[in-house]
C-alpha cells in the first residue's frame, strides 16, 4: 500500500482509517486462535506435587491405607489413602511415594479411584514407579521405596480423598 504524504509528513485520514480497519480485521481473525490456546491450556490443567505413605499388613487377610499431602497452587491439602490391594497376605510393609499430579484444574480433582496406566507398578533400582489415572483425567506419576516384608504393594485401585 502506498502512503500519501502531505507536505508536513502527516498521513491522510484515508490511510489512517485503512490501517485501523486492517488492524481490526486481523484482531478478529486471530481472536479464535487466542481463545483456543487459552481453552487448551485450561483443559490441560496444572500440576501439583503429591507425597503419601501407605502401610499394609496382614495374616491371611490384608488391609492397607495411608495418608499424604497434595501441594497445589501454593497450598497443601491433606489426603486419605485407601483401596490398596487387599487379599491373602502375610507380612507388613510400608512405602513412601512422591511424585507429580498432572491435569488438575482444582485440588478436589485429586479425589477418586486410580487405575494403572500401561504396565502399572514397576520395580526400578530397589524402588517402585507407577503411573495412575482417575476418572477426572488426573494422572499421578509416583516413585517410592517399600520397607518391610511383604509382596509388593499394588497401587491399582488406589482411592484418594481430600480430608
Amino acid at each position: 500500500m502506498t502512503m500519501i504524504k502531505l507536505p508536513d509528513d502527516t498521513e491522510t485520514e484515508v490511510d489512517t482509517s485503512r490501517r485501523q480497519l486492517i488492524g481490526g480485521l486481523c484482531s478478529l481473525l486471530l481472536a479464535p486462535l487466542a481463545v483456543g490456546a487459552a481453552e487448551a491450556s485450561a483443559a490441560a490443567g496444572n500440576s501439583g506435587r503429591i507425597s503419601f505413605r501407605i502401610t499394609r499388613a496382614g495374616l491371611i487377610i490384608g488391609v492397607g491405607g495411608g495418608t499424604g499431602t497434595l501441594s497445589f497452587n501454593g497450598r497443601n491439602y491433606p489426603l486419605s489413602i485407601g483401596g490398596i490391594s487387599l487379599g491373602a497376605t502375610i507380612g507388613i510393609a510400608s512405602a513412601d511415594f512422591v511424585g507429580r499430579a498432572r491435569h488438575l484444574r482444582r485440588a478436589s480433582d485429586i479425589a477418586g479411584t486410580y487405575s494403572a496406566i500401561g504396565a502399572g507398578l514397576a520395580a526400578a533400582g530397589g524402588g517402585s514407579v507407577a503411573r495412575l489415572r482417575n476418572s477426572r483425567g488426573v494422572e499421578l506419576e509416583v516413585s517410592g521405596k517399600q520397607v518391610g516384608f511383604m509382596a509388593s504393594i499394588d497401587l491399582s485401585g488406589l482411592r484418594i480423598r481430600l480430608t
